[in-house]
């Protein structure tokens, strides 16, 4: 793994400040996990959506459970490449 979760913590939390989008300290935990367990890209591209949940629910800092709720909605690259391939090609 090119990154480890504290390195790739530290990556997103300036990609954070970039975008001008602030995390409390559980969710950077969280995006770190997620991103040692799938992909530094995917983790970083959580971020815009974490914020949306946030925001839709009236707050300007991203927590945890907007972080988990992002990554039930979407998959990741590996895991899109995984479910297609034990599927018959198409997703139903």
């Amino acid at each position: 793994m090119p990154y480890n979760v504290e390195e790739m913590k530290q990556i997103m939390s300036i990609r954070a400040g970039v975008e001008g989008i602030e995390l409390d300290e559980t969710a950077m935990c969280c995006l770190g996990e997620i991103g040692a367990r799938t992909s530094l890209r995917y983790s970083v591209q959580m971020l815009t959506p974490a914020r949306i949940i946030a925001e839709t629910s009236g707050r300007t800092i991203i927590t945890e459970s907007d972080v988990k709720e992002v990554d039930e909605l979407y998959f990741d690259g590996k895991a899109s490449a995984r479910l297609l391939s034990q599927s018959d090609g198409y997703m139903k």
